[in-house]
């Protein structure tokens, strides 16, 4: 049931928008089919965006990131890496942190890659954002005059739940060729 009604909702988003960003989901799998909403989405959002995915080298997506926590918490989600139109890859994010925060939300993730350098030390596997690494909450205009740091840009839109933070973590990512 949950395939078919995000087979649904991809088929109408790719018939009712010509601006997919080349990006075609294969609509027999569920994560292709959610990371293209996420993309929908954020664009949507905030249409200035679109520079990220067109001059990018390539872009992590994760579409539900799940975070949560009392004094400690945590976050975790899994997605896809795109380059040239086409998923290449498996990634996951693991996040921990740890000081004044309480509640949960839900967010997709976008990791942009300036160039293969950057792109090629993420897929090399063992890849981490610092606590200093910072992410452009999406709303309307927020990209405009985002850039890159140290290779990568971060985006993040939520979906929905609140969560009140004051803590430090960093994230962990892993990645694994199709």
């Amino acid at each position: 049931m949950r395939k078919s009604a995000l087979t649904a909702v991809a088929l109408f988003f790719l018939v009712s928008t010509s601006t997919l960003w080349a990006f075609e989901p294969d609509t027999n799998s569920e994560m292709q089919l959610s990371v293209a909403k996420a993309i929908l989405d954020v664009k949507n959002s905030d249409p200035s965006i679109e520079k990220f995915f067109k001059e990018s080298a390539g872009y992590a997506v994760f579409p539900n990131v799940g975070k949560g926590g009392i004094g400690i918490g945590g976050a975790h989600g899994k997605g896809l890496v795109i380059v040239n139109d086409k998923a290449v890859g498996r990634t996951s994010l693991s996040q921990v942190t740890i000081g004044l925060q309480l509640g949960g939300q839900v967010y997709a993730e976008f990791i942009f890659f300036k160039d293969e350098v950057a792109l090629g030390h993420f897929q090399r596997g063992n890849f981490e954002l610092n606590a200093q690494a910072s992410a452009v909450a999406v709303t309307a205009g927020a990209s405009a005059d985002a850039n890159y740091d140290k290779g990568v840009a971060i985006f993040t839109n939520v979906g929905g739940g609140l969560m009140y933070e004051a803590s430090v973590g960093g994230q962990k990512f892993k990645y694994e060729s199709l």
